[in-house]
C-alpha cells in the first residue's frame, strides 16, 4: 500500500470514531447503558 492509501484509511477510521463516540455519549444510550449495569447490579444472586 503507498502513503496516500494510510493516509485515506486513518482519515476514514478517525471519521468513524468521531461518530461512535458522539453515538455512545448521546442521552439515550448513555441511559439505556447505565439502566442495564443498574439492572445487573440489583439483579438478586
Amino acid at each position: 500500500m503507498s502513503t496516500a492509501e494510510y493516509a485515506v484509511g486513518t482519515v476514514a477510521a478517525a471519521g468513524l470514531a468521531a461518530v461512535l463516540y458522539q453515538v455512545v455519549t448521546s442521552d439515550t444510550v448513555s441511559s439505556a447503558l447505565r439502566g442495564l449495569v443498574e439492572r445487573a447490579l440489583d439483579a438478586p444472586l
